[in-house]
């Protein structure tokens, strides 16, 4: 206090104030979004762009269970057909894209999902290879024939077995006549794109004692190419090794052999 009884302190003069803190600076908008592209890509198509390398080869997956026209329970790991059509579409039209590389790891699932895509991928004008890794059974077999050539790892498994029916069955005959032509028609594929003939499709389809729960073959690796069904034994570099052959050759207008 002064001798008049007044403060020193001027009250014309502010106390010095701490420095506002800076907010973190925001991750860019458009950052996020590609994040968010990327997880989103992986949830939906079980794919990524992560890499960021300029292919000529697109990759389309066949993993897990062929979903069809029913949903799946949710601990399902499915391959959604409504999903894998369109890539099938843009890889057709798509100049950049010169071949396709089919990688298989299934159960199988809905057969006529499952024919659907297999018919998608026998009408492409591009090359195609496919490769079964661990296993392509059932209504898998149809798809790995359909491309130009077939891979099978050393121990990767083919189950084939008969057209079976879930749910609700009418006990008639016309159901029975309808599961011989839906038959037929998976029969009819393989034969007509792989090197087995129907009859003896038929006799692994309906091979007795070998599955202990169902009638059909387990074939393996190169049980698989004796049979006919697929071309021939290899891995990811074999596969793509011939893939690449035939891209140079489509390029030089050549036959592909």
């Amino acid at each position: 206090m002064s001798m008049n009884g007044k403060s020193d302190v001027n009250p014309t003069v502010q106390p010095p104030q701490s420095e506002p803190q800076k907010a973190p600076e925001q991750e860019p908008d458009l950052k996020r979004e590609g994040k968010k592209g990327i997880v989103d890509a992986i949830q939906q198509l079980g794919q990524s762009n992560v890499p960021q390398l300029e292919s000529n080869i697109h990759c389309l997956s066949i993993i897990g269970q062929v979903e069809g026209h029913l949903v799946m329970p949710a601990q399902n790991k499915t391959t959604k057909y409504e999903h894998v059509i369109p890539q099938i579409v843009a890889a057709e039209q798509n100049r950049n894209i010169e071949g396709v590389i089919i990688i298989l790891n299934t159960v199988g699932g809905d057969v006529e999902a499952g024919l659907a895509l297999a018919e998608m991928i026998a009408s492409m004008s591009k090359p195609t290879v496919s490769l079964v890794l661990g296993g392509g059974h059932s209504i898998g077999v149809p798809i790995a024939v359909s491309a130009d050539i077939s891979f099978i790892a050393e121990t990767a498994t083919m189950t084939v077995h008969p057209v079976r029916l879930t749910g609700l069955v009418v006990g008639v005959p016309q159901t029975f006549e309808y599961m011989e032509k839906m038959q037929d028609r998976v029969i009819r594929f393989v034969s007509d794109h792989s090197n087995i003939g129907e009859e003896r499709f038929r006799e692994l389809m309906f091979r007795t004692g070998e599955l202990a729960r169902d009638i059909g073959t387990n074939v393996i690796g190169a049980d698989a190419v004796k049979y006919g069904l697929i071309d021939r034994v290899g891995g990811l570099a074999e596969a793509l090794g011939e893939l690449n052959r035939r891209i140079e050759l489509n390029r030089q207008g050549g036959m592909v052999q």
